[in-house]
């Protein structure tokens, strides 16, 4: 069966349902696939709160994904069950968490995500295709023709369309289309970064973590010892166990605890970290929950990515995660593991967390010089941005060298010229996998800024039909036209005073 769209996006991400938004909008016909049951990534089914910058309440982020913050926090405080603590909330954090503004269950993002589709899926311009994924590509003269996707039951569908765009988490589309691209680290040599390794190794890759989301009970009940447990435990990071509250933290091991203001530890608690439901704003009893996603789950010994072991590293990061749970409660916390919050019986998120992608080689690769205020005294100003976001360098502990890096930033800009890869015409990048750098990719995969790239990458595909360009030729020729029309749909192209 051949199907024919206008654009294809493979991959349901956060950047992924953007990119179809953001195309349908524009009166495109548009095939959005997901592996999973749930669309929205690592906002949903890979279950992590939005790490946000802290001028996010103000700037820093694209209209629309300004009125989804919005809507969460009508979501909470229209509901019935809403205390009046939460209803005084000018800015509601609802998880009351550390990590982020807007903590909330994932299940809340998920409904607003398929509810922002839906029009579009009624007027016939989307078609969504769940528990499916990309399994061929076809090109030619490089320009993908056609896809292939496959459902659960093995039944495959051929797409073709004008427009593909890359919108899953490992940037799985990149190596079927024979799209040039990098992976783990880069040496010094390749990328001038003064923090780049010595040698370049794709291996080298930041860790995935499996989520899952941890209810606080009252009084400690049984939970079932994972058969592994006694394995996990011998599992060591640079010298130190895993499971312990010496972590290795951002900024180097560090002593963590279970709650807030512990003496001889950092001073902020994890439960609290990633907390996304807070008992005090509700009058119905509800339980305190968090999402794990700390320190210790962090999976170190394997990749997903061009990995021939990947089903294994997969199994065992769910396995570490549940070893975790288990060590909380072997010390006493009431901890067990909730499957309310997250679509599934066992409490474990749908998917891992994927922090590293597949990266496009890209007419403009984005390197830590560019950003780090080591070497910027002031925020650079790019005539090619196309949105802006900030995040700090931030380099989980890799799965070879056990390489981190914490490097402040400057507030940057999203450069076009990344998103353009060097050789493929119809070829975008949606999600975490534009030009940026095993370094640069550590700030490039927070939620607002993978938000703002497959919108961008949306409008774009549908600039590049209704004006019979390539995307080489809007950013050589008509730059500055089609950043108006970002603008006109409420983009921040570049930051106002912080």
């Amino acid at each position: 069966m051949l199907l024919s769209y206008d654009i294809v996006v493979i991959g349901g991400s956060l950047g992924g349902v953007q990119a179809a938004r953001a195309a349908c909008s524009c009166g495109m016909r548009a095939f959005l696939s997901e592996e999973t049951d749930w669309i929205g990534g690592q906002l949903t089914s890979q279950a992590v709160p939005p790490d946000e910058h802290p001028w996010i309440e103000n700037q820093g982020g694209t209209k629309s994904y300004s009125e989804f913050r919005k809507a969460v926090r009508s979501t909470y405080q229209n509901d019935p069950a809403a205390s009046q603590l939460m209803k005084e909330q000018k800015t509601l954090c609802p998880g009351n968490c550390w990590v982020s503004h807007l903590g909330h269950d994932p299940r809340i993002a998920h409904h607003l995500l398929v509810q922002s589709l839906q029009p579009f899926v009624d007027q016939g311009l989307l078609t969504l295709s769940l528990r499916t994924r990309c399994i061929e590509a076809h090109v030619r003269e490089d320009l993908v023709v056609s896809v292939t996707v496959e459902d659960p039951k093995g039944q495959q569908m051929q797409i073709a369309a004008q427009y593909f765009l890359d919108a899953t988490d490992k940037g799985d589309l990149l190596p079927l289309t024979g799209t040039e691209y990098r992976i783990g680290a880069e040496s010094q040599d390749e990328t001038g970064e003064p923090h780049a390794a010595i040698k370049a190794d794709p291996s080298d890759q930041q860790p995935i973590t499996w989520v899952a989301a941890l209810r606080l009970d009252k009084e400690r009940t049984p939970m079932e010892k994972p058969v592994d447990y006694d394995r996990f435990t011998t599992l060591s990071a640079k010298g130190h166990p895993l499971l312990s509250w010496d972590s290795w933290g951002s900024k180097g091991l560090t002593r963590f605890a279970f709650n807030d203001d512990v003496p001889g530890a950092f001073s902020l608690g994890l439960w609290s970290y990633r907390r996304i439901q807070y008992p005090p704003y509700f009058i119905d009893q509800r339980p305190e929950i968090t999402l794990l996603n700390w320190p210790q789950n962090d999976y170190l010994f394997g990749n997903l990515i061009d990995d021939p072991l990947s089903d294994v590293h997969a199994k065992e990061s769910r396995e570490l995660t549940k070893c975790c749970a288990y060590w909380l409660w072997e010390q006493g916390y009431p901890v067990q593991l909730d499957g309310t919050m997250l679509g599934t019986a066992d409490g474990l998120a749908k998917a891992p967390y994927i922090r590293e992608s597949r990266r496009i080689i890209s007419r403009k690769t984005i390197v830590e010089q560019e950003i780090a205020k080591a070497w910027n005294p002031e925020p650079r100003r790019l005539t090619d941005s196309v949105g802006v976001g900030h995040y700090a360098i931030d380099l989980h502990m890799t799965t070879v060298t056990r390489t981190m890096m914490f490097e402040e930033t400057q507030p940057f800009e999203i450069p076009l010229n990344a998103m353009i890869p060097v050789r493929m015409r119809n070829l975008l990048p949606a999600s975490k996998n534009i030009g940026a750098t095993h370094l640069t990719g550590g700030c490039f995969r927070l939620h607002p800024v993978e938000w703002t790239v497959g919108e961008a990458a949306g409008y774009l595909a549908a600039y590049c039909i209704r004006n019979k360009l390539t995307p080489a030729q809007v950013a050589d020729q008509r730059l500055s036209h089609f950043q108006r029309m970002l603008m006109d749909q409420g983009f921040q192209l570049h930051w106002k005073s912080l």
